[in-house]
């Protein structure tokens, strides 16, 4: 299956080169900071590795931000890396830088946390989300302030405004269990999101939430243990706790690039895709998932003829999806006319508007798929329609082939046979035999009179197609009325031949099948078309498909142009109408 083609429009081409820019700054930022960092020191290693996995969190945000554009959560873990950043610049010898540590040191765990409610949008999705984040942002800025205002020790002393160790350690205590709480709280935010996620989905979200709490809540008590039970070196225990931090915007990238998640953006790179010569290679359907980033998108066409919507595969919509609150519905619409629909998963693509302006770029390509359809299957029923022909003509020709063979052939050998007999015959028996030969003679006339009746009907052929069916109708064991205004002249013989013979299966299934009381027989030319309705007040539920009569003739009738249509409510008669071009 081919990839949509990476033919990037200005759009993208400006997005690149401010991502561009993003990092190299990101790059000079980095550099700067480990040449500020006292790297000579016992702590140096670990120092120097506080700016790499800033590094990391940016590459891994920029991979992201270009593969996603317009969803936020590229940008995010750019920003998370920043914050993670800010809290180990307070290892420089530069004053402003630890100004800004101080009052950072604590926000990467409301930046992860931050990332774990948004993902996979970038979006906080409700009111609880968005109030857990503000309060830990805040939690994190403000009960971190006693650490630097009121210990003239601590973390920046010039902005130590007292001197109270004692309620600095209070003021600790409280971070950490307001932190603590609020992470549980969020703990159960994410257990509820997995429980309503699908099977698919849930396979990578339990990792990712599971990794990203684990690291931001219960890494410190894993040092405590490495530090206590297992005496760990403090380098080595260090190295495990920023290695565990650093996978954290690798988790979220992967887990946004290949878990199937939202592609919000894109839709620029959708409408160049749709100009391109190839789109015939990859379905409509596969391209569209692969820019909303929705695996379950499913995408359906209107059908005129049967009045519903349709899958690519024939399949009607479900039953119940346009309410149901976890799908999506958005329909597709084409110079104000419904022309297909698009059913998406409603917590993975949140922005309605992004799938109704996907649809407005697809919407001449769904046109086109729907149309393309419709012609197979007129295709397909059209092959069907000369296959039953072919088959009713060869069974015809083998029964007139069987009747010939096992009927007339036979009675004109046995002629044959008393011919020879009576010419040797005694005088006396010859007029006898010669005339039960007559009689003989006149019943295998009869019966080949009956064999071309059968091909074409005597009636039609001497009389005219009104005559015909008139008969047919008079020789109706119920009460039938007919009418018609049809003066069979400038009648094709096909015309004529078809409707005739629509007209006797018609009858024959109202005598065997319809328990009807009256028939009702209506023959009509208008417009160059000819027309007959049989209508019958019997108990009705007959169907085209329920034998091979109707049926072969409806094929006959398409064949030559017509139509034939079948209204049976069941208790409330049938009606069979034809209508067939008489040129």
């Amino acid at each position: 299956m081919s990839e949509i083609p990476r033919v990037q429009p200005a759009l993208a081409r400006s997005l690149n080169h401010a991502l561009l820019i993003v990092a190299l700054f990101s790059a000079l930022l980095m550099i700067t900071v480990i040449g500020l960092m006292p790297l000579d020191g016992p702590a140096g290693l670990l120092l120097a590795v506080l700016p790499i996995i800033f590094g990391i969190y940016v590459v891994a945000g920029l991979i992201a931000w270009l593969r996603r554009p317009s969803n936020g959560m590229g940008p995010l873990i750019v920003v998370a890396g920043f914050m993670v950043l800010i809290g180990g610049i307070a290892n420089t010898e530069v004053p402003v830088l630890l100004a800004i540590g101080a009052i950072g040191a604590t926000l990467a765990l409301p930046a992860t946390v931050h990332l774990l409610l948004a993902f996979p949008t970038g979006r906080l999705p409700d009111r609880l989300s968005r109030a857990l984040v503000i309060a830990l942002y805040t939690t994190s800025l403000v009960l971190q302030m006693p650490e630097y205002l009121l210990d003239p020790a601590g973390s920046y002393p010039p902005f130590a405004i007292a001197d109270a160790p004692g309620l600095v350690a209070i003021m600790g205590t409280v971070q950490t269990v307001v932190a603590t709480g609020i992470m549980l709280v969020v703990a159960a935010v994410l257990w509820g999101r997995l429980r309503r996620a699908d099977a698919v989905h849930r396979r990578v979200l339990i990792p990712l939430f599971s990794y990203g709490i684990i690291t931001v809540l219960f890494l410190p008590l894993i040092a405590i243990a490495l530090d206590r039970l297992f005496h760990v070196e403090p380098a080595v225990r260090g190295l495990l706790q920023f290695a565990a931090v650093a996978g954290i915007p690798i988790a979220f990238t992967l887990g946004l690039l290949r878990g199937g998640f939202a592609r919000t953006g894109e839709l620029e790179e959708l409408g160049t895709w749709l100009g391109a010569a190839d789109t015939s290679r990859q379905p409509l359907v596969v391209a569209l998932a692969r820019t909303l980033g929705d695996p379950s998108l499913r995408l359906y066409f209107w059908a005129e003829d049967r009045g519903m919507l349709l899958d690519a595969d024939g399949r009607a919509a479900p039953d119940g999806t346009r309410t149901d609150p976890r799908r999506g519905w958005q329909e597709i619409t084409l110079e104000g006319r419904a022309i297909g629909a698009i059913e998406y998963d409603a917590a993975l693509l949140t922005d309605p508007e992004l799938v109704h302006t996907a649809g407005r770029i697809v919407a001449i390509a769904v046109e086109r798929e729907r149309l393309t359809a419709d012609l197979r299957a007129s295709r397909r029923a059209l092959l069907r329609s000369r296959e039953r022909i072919v088959q009713a003509a060869d069974l015809e020709r083998r029964r007139i082939a069987r009747d010939l063979h096992d009927g007339l052939q036979v009675q004109l050998v046995l002629l044959a046979l008393e011919a020879q007999q009576i010419a040797s015959a005694p005088a006396p028996t010859v007029a006898e035999r010669a005339t039960r030969l007559r009689v003989d003679i006149d019943a295998a006339a009869t019966e080949v009179r009956t064999l071309v009746r059968d091909l074409v009907p005597a009636a039609l052929v001497e009389r005219g197609l009104s005559a015909a069916a008139e008969d047919l109708a008079d020789r109706m064991p119920i009460s039938t009325t007919f009418e018609s205004n049809v003066s069979d002249a400038g009648l094709g013989d096909l015309a004529e031949a078809t409707i005739y013979f629509v007209l006797a299966e018609a009858l024959a299934n109202v005598v065997k099948h319809a328990r009807a009381s009256s028939v009702r027989v209506r023959l009509v030319l208008e417009d160059g078309r000819l027309r007959l309705g049989v209508e019958d007040d019997g108990r009705g539920g007959a169907s085209m498909d329920a034998g091979t009569g109707l049926r072969g003739l409806a094929d006959r009738v398409e064949a030559i142009g017509g139509t034939i249509s079948i209204s049976s409510a069941p208790g409330r008669g049938t009606t069979v109408w034809t209508e067939v071009p008489c040129e």
